[in-house]
């Protein structure tokens, strides 16, 4: 069986995402090696740096989208909003889910990032 680790995230200014990071998660990297930062989030891990092949914003920020959960979409919508983010999407509850919200936002490299209600199991 396979456990989920974490998500790397490359960017020709890794420095930015990780201070772009470090005020949504509102603490400092939990890591760093090298060129690399790493954020403890729930029960994975978000690690950022360089890649000689990754330049700009991305290009598809539609193909991977990670999420964070909150018991306050809204709060924390507007929050990580005023630290600079673009809103893709509002807060708002998918199809018939009344009591799930999801807000869409993008990093300073334009990747998507969704916050959303706890899914229950």
């Amino acid at each position: 069986m396979l456990n989920f680790n974490s998500l790397v995230l490359f960017s020709e200014k890794p420095e930015a995402l990780v201070n772009f990071y470090s005020k949504v998660f509102e603490k400092k990297p939990d890591w760093s090696g090298g060129d690399f930062h790493g954020f403890t989030v729930g029960s994975g891990s978000l690690v950022i740096g360089p890649h000689d092949k990754v330049h700009g914003k991305s290009h598809n920020p539609e193909r991977i989208q990670f999420n964070f959960e909150t018991e306050d979409v809204q709060g924390e919508f507007e929050r990580v909003k005023g630290l600079g983010s673009a809103v893709i999407a509002d807060p708002y509850h998918p199809g018939e889910e009344p009591e799930i919200w999801l807000a869409t936002l993008a990093d300073p490299d334009g990747n998507y990032f969704q916050l959303m209600s706890p899914m229950k199991m």
